[in-house]
């Protein structure tokens, strides 16, 4: 089965950059989706943005604003989130999540039936 571990996460100051792992193993890596989604305190898990099984294909919540990148490293079953110009309100638990690629890129969290524990992201200075 499908196991997901994030990692990188931590205390940042605004401003900083800061990258998150998302480690794949169980299956077939390259045939799958993968997704980043954040659960802020007090706020329902938002999608963050979400990358097709080749890289070819990317999307992002409204809120990105061009300071999220996503991509994967199929050789190394691992997905990223590159996270630019850290603000407070970043801070967050952001997990991810993964299903098989079915030819349409999802941002729905039911699209997803494999997740992670998540990685907790603080930015304060």
């Amino acid at each position: 089965q499908v196991q997901l571990v994030e990692t990188g996460g931590g205390l940042v100051q605004p401003g900083n950059s800061l990258r998150l792992s998302c480690a794949f193993s169980g299956r077939t890596f390259g045939v799958y989706a993968v997704a980043w989604f954040r659960q802020a305190p007090g706020k329902e898990r938002e999608f963050v943005a979400a990358i097709n099984w080749n890289g070819a294909l990317v999307t992002y919540g409204d809120f990105v604003k061009g300071r999220f990148t996503i991509s994967r490293d199929n050789a190394n079953n691992t997905a990223y989130l590159r996270i630019y110009v850290l603000k407070p309100g970043d801070t967050a638990i952001y997990y991810c999540a993964a299903a098989p690629w079915t030819g349409v890129l999802q941002i729905q969290e039911s699209a997803y039936e494999n997740w992670g524990q998540g990685t907790q992201v603080t930015v304060s200075s």
